[in-house]
């Protein structure tokens, strides 16, 4: 979980390179990132197989044991198995790692998801009856999750994860603040009561901006995309 503090802090969220020169390219970074002292660093999953071994493990073995950062590791619910789940859960263990992201995951074509975990919040209360020591952490939409029906039902599934023992929420990114700001307002009104983080990533350009807004279902304020607008033939300027 994050330190405990009077002010700001920041955390860093990392992708597992598919090759060794991208490996060393992250590390390199990350080097340099933990000067700042982030409160956590959480390292994602590299696809829908678990390849935990030679992606999301070893990365956050690098982050936990050489850069002496809190690491979360992040666990999507559709394509594992209870056997599977308990197998990395006990990797996890002997490594000193006890934080884990508790994700649904995308649901890829072509591959049939697995039964034991419909939801993240079945996910959740797997881990924590498998390890109670662990802090398990979900993730929340403040536009509205992408298969929700409506807000109400995506908060109504937003509790369910955190009675099912989801300590911390880390938000899908937004450009919007009061959007986030109306988000915890219905949080607080539908008594969940555990912390949110706000999930953020830098635009540095009008494709990007464009991407997010297709693949995330992000809003982005007026004023921005005048910026974006003005500015997409000038990165320097727009930066």
């Amino acid at each position: 979980m994050a330190k405990k503090n009077t002010g700001p802090r920041l955390s860093f969220e990392v992708f597992p390179p598919n090759s060794q020169g991208g490996v060393d390219k992250l590390t390199d970074t990350l080097d340099e990132l933990k000067n700042l002292d982030p409160s956590f660093i959480s390292v994602t999953c590299s696809n829908h197989k678990l390849n935990y071994e030679k992606t999301t493990i070893d990365l956050a073995k690098y982050v936990h044991d050489k850069l002496k950062c809190s690491t979360m590791v992040h666990m999507p619910a559709a394509y594992v198995t209870k056997k599977q789940v308990s197998r990395i859960l006990d990797q996890l263990e002997a490594m000193n790692i006890n934080q884990v992201l508790a994700l649904r995951g995308d649901i890829i074509d072509g591959y049939v998801p697995e039964k034991d975990f419909r939801y993240a919040s079945d996910l959740t209360r797997f881990i924590k009856q498998e390890k109670p020591n662990f802090q398990v952490s979900g993730a929340c939409y403040p536009e509205v999750h992408p298969d929700s029906d409506n807000r109400i039902d995506d908060i109504k599934h937003l509790k369910a994860k955190v009675d099912a023992g989801c300590g911390q929420l880390i938000s899908q990114l937004f450009y919007d603040n009061e959007q986030f700001y109306h988000f915890q307002e219905e949080c607080a009104i539908a008594d969940i009561n555990v912390p949110i983080l706000a999930g953020i990533m830098p635009i540095i350009n009008r494709k990007q901006a464009l991407h997010v807004i297709e693949n995330c279902s992000a809003h982005l304020p007026k004023k921005f995309v005048a910026i974006l607008e003005k500015y997409q033939d000038n990165p320097v300027a727009l930066k």
